[in-house]
């Protein structure tokens, strides 16, 4: 009863203080919070979502295709045809629009753009979205050694990315085949002046070490932005997770039909459900489980299999878990009151775990059965005939043979105590960890996993800092590559092994392979390969490739959407 009068002194409260809306206006309900408005820093759904609708990129994906591109800042898409890419495929020239202005009413030029992708590369902060250019521009994966000092120099950026005339040069140091549609999501540009005068990197080389691997907040565009997008950031109101939009009435496609956009953020689905049959939100992305709720009624237009390149949700154990002040480990002994450090390091204990999770209940419980089954990180979509993979099944019994021999027998007979961490808001992550909690206790009364939801933002740096002894997450694409999945998964620069303290040299080396294997064909067995070796390992443990789930007032038209998306583009809609 407690519960259901919070809810509705919560659905009042913010009813009472939204801002009467006209039909220019539009609410927009999301479960997380934005990290940071500084696009070199940003690699979540929720902040990208904002940045979509305030920077534009160079190029962008054409309608809802994942394979066409049409010009936006530049005025063409290279193409070796029209010979603006290179007979070899490593220079890309990019002429560059001349009738864009930004927020504050300055010109767009092509010197900001090749600030902003220099500025993109040298940032590089750690499990940030860097590495994505890295990669293609100069064949690495990190700006930093093993040690964590500066490995490049100013003129390996100088001598890479260039200005030619109105032209944006970039030059690869080897052929990358997905390199556009990196560049279709990945290359927003931002105002060289402004970002300058407002303390951000000076595009020298003597301050490219002062501006590397900086903490988001320490970033001088972390709370401010001025994109050349459809619409502009009035103001962040961080203390009550909102963001408010005004539209960018100088845009150069057009001014948006929406005036004003408020985002908001609400942990709580059911009360976002509500707000949305009450017309206070406009447009929210509700878990599949709730859907049902909302079928039969007119006043909502409900879009749940939206096609997606979404492994998620996915469990992830940290392999070297960050003891210092951490409760999440209890003890940090192997006494039935915590769990050591090196707790996830033994794989008989991962595959136990993998074999204890219900896939079949998540997939028709939660998911409604409005899914495939994930059984490694890459959607068999991505890759040309891919062979058939490996699936772990629900087994007690097996489960409780490997939790028996793991560890020479003193997990079974000590048992073991840790938190299972899941972002605040999350419904569709909190039914997975549920379902894991609930079977691994079913299989010894020694087993205890508490369930704990955080706020985004401390999930995300909990995350980075080793913090977690098992977590929820899952992966959207940043672009519609299989590298793009192997590569933050389980190459040992990537995103979540990094979090997972987790390296598999030959795992590693296949994944090089497989990048610049020109041959779709012969791609598609090296990944085979590579993710038949990830379910011996059982590295995670994956339970679904989610569609995308949209759930928009009837009123709201003109909505786009894109596979590759990472929130709703805000532009074509209007009421």
């Amino acid at each position: 009863m407690k519960n259901k009068v919070l809810v509705f002194l919560l659905i009042f409260c913010i009813i009472a203080c939204a801002p009467k809306r006209s039909e220019k206006e539009l609410t927009l309900a999301l479960a997380g919070e934005t990290e940071t408005l500084d696009p070199a820093l940003s690699y979540d759904g929720i902040t990208h979502g904002v940045l979509l609708n305030v920077y534009d990129t160079i190029i962008r994906f054409k309608g809802a295709s994942i394979n066409e591109f049409e010009p936006l800042i530049a005025s063409q898409v290279p193409t070796v045809e029209n010979g603006l890419i290179s007979k070899d495929g490593l220079t890309y020239s990019f002429p560059i629009r001349q009738d864009i202005k930004f927020a504050d009413g300055t010109p767009l030029t092509v010197e900001d753009v090749v600030y902003s992708l220099r500025r993109f590369l040298l940032t590089d902060s750690s499990g940030g979205p860097s590495a994505l250019l890295l990669e293609p521009i100069l064949d690495i994966s990190s700006t930093r050694d093993e040690k964590g000092n500066l490995k490049i120099i100013f003129d390996d950026l100088k001598n890479a990315i260039y200005s030619d005339g109105s032209n944006l040069i970039v030059k690869l140091k080897k052929p990358f085949a997905p390199f556009l549609a990196i560049m279709a999501r990945w290359s927003y540009v931002i105002n060289k002046n402004w970002a300058i005068s407002n303390g951000a990197w000076d595009g020298t080389a003597e301050t490219m070490k002062e501006f590397n691997n900086p903490q988001k907040q320490d970033s001088a565009l972390f709370d401010k932005a001025n994109g050349s997008g459809p619409f502009i950031i009035e103001r962040w109101d961080k203390p009550k997770k909102r963001i408010y939009l005004k539209a960018n009435k100088n845009y150069f496609l057009g001014a948006p039909k929406l005036e004003r956009v408020y985002i908001i953020t609400l942990a709580e689905q059911s009360t976002m459900r509500l707000m949305l049959q009450s017309g206070e939100i406009d447009i929210a992305e509700i878990a599949p489980s709730l859907t049902p709720q909302l079928e039969g009624d007119k006043n909502v237009k409900v879009y749940d299999t939206l096609p997606r390149l979404k492994t998620d949700p996915v469990l992830f154990f940290t392999f070297k878990i960050n003891p210092e002040n951490n409760p999440d480990i209890g003890s940090g002994k192997l006494d039935g009151k915590g769990i050591p450090p090196d707790f996830f390091e033994d794989k008989t204990l991962r595959q136990a775990f993998a074999y204890a999770f219900d896939y079949d209940a998540f997939l028709n419980q939660t998911m409604r059965g409005k899914a495939p089954r994930a059984c490694g990180p890459v959607p068999p979509k991505l890759l040309q005939n891919p062979a058939p993979q490996k699936c772990y099944d629900l087994d007690l019994k097996k489960a409780e043979q490997l939790f028996k021999t793991a560890k020479n027998g003193k997990i079974w007979d000590k048992g073991f105590s840790f938190t299972l961490t899941v972002n605040s808001g999350s419904t569709l992550r909190k039914s997975a960890a549920e379902i894991l909690k609930r079977n691994v206790e079913s299989i010894n009364p020694k087993f205890k996993i508490e369930i704990r939801e955080i706020p985004w933002a401390n999930f995300l740096e909990k995350t980075q800092n080793h913090k977690m002894p098992l977590w929820v997450r899952g992966w959207v694409a940043d672009y519609p590559d299989a590298h793009n999945f192997a590569f933050p998964f389980l190459h040992h620069d990537g995103r979540y092994a990094i979090a997972q303290n987790y390296n598999n040299p030959e795992i590693t080396k296949l994944i090089e392979q497989a990048k610049i294997e020109t041959s779709p064909k012969k791609r598609a067995e090296l990944y085979s390969r590579l993710q038949a070796l990830n379910y011996e390992e059982a590295t995670q443990i994956y339970t679904v490739y989610s569609p995308g789930v949209w759930v928009l007032r009837s009123e709201v038209k003109g909505f786009l959407d894109n596979p590759v998306f990472l929130g709703i583009y805000l532009y074509p809609l209007h009421k």
